[in-house]
C-alpha cells in the first residue's frame, strides 16, 4: 500500500535575481525590484512530499526524524540566512525560486529511506513553485 507523506521546512534566505546575461537596464527591466543591488529577503517555507509502502511494523512511509534530521544536515544549514547568490549551487545561475526548488529537490533525491514525489516552495503569500523531477531524475 502506497501513501504520500509532506513534511514542512522553513529558512530565511537573501538573494538578488540578475544575470551577466543581460546590461542593466535588461537586467532591472526584467527584475524590476528583485534586482535591487543590495538584493532582498524572503522567508521560504518548504513542503517535500515522500512515498512509500507503509511499514506494517510502524506504520509509517518513512521515519519522520530521519527525514527531520536530513532536511536540517542537507538544507537548513545551507540554505538558512544565506545570501543565495553566494552559494555554489547558484554560481552561473540566477538564484530564482525555481531554480532554488531544483536544487532542493536533488537534495531530497539523496534522502533514500522514501520516494520523493515533488517539493514546493512558497516565497511570498503570492508566489509559490513546484519541481517534481524530469523524465531523468525518475527514480524507479
Amino acid at each position: 500500500m502506497k501513501a504520500y507523506l509532506s513534511r514542512r521546512y522553513r529558512f530565511s534566505a537573501s538573494h538578488r535575481l540578475h544575470t551577466d546575461a543581460f546590461d542593466g537596464e535588461k537586467n532591472r527591466e526584467v527584475f524590476g525590484k528583485c534586482n535591487n543591488p543590495h538584493g532582498h529577503g524572503h522567508n521560504y517555507t518548504v513542503e517535500v512530499t515522500m512515498s512509500g509502502q507503509v511499514d506494517p511494523v510502524t506504520g509509517m512511509v518513512c521515519d519522520l526524524g530521519e527525514l527531520d534530521r536530513f532536511a536540517r544536515a542537507n538544507v537548513l544549514t545551507r540554505f538558512d540566512h544565506a545570501n543565495l547568490n553566494t552559494l555554489d549551487c547558484f554560481q552561473g545561475r540566477v538564484s530564482t525560486t525555481e531554480n532554488l526548488s531544483m536544487e532542493i529537490y536533488r537534495i531530497f533525491q539523496g534522502f533514500t529511506a522514501a520516494h520523493l514525489e515533488r517539493v514546493h516552495v512558497e516565497e511570498t503569500s503570492n508566489n509559490s513553485f513546484d519541481y517534481a523531477g524530469d523524465a531523468s531524475s525518475v527514480r524507479e
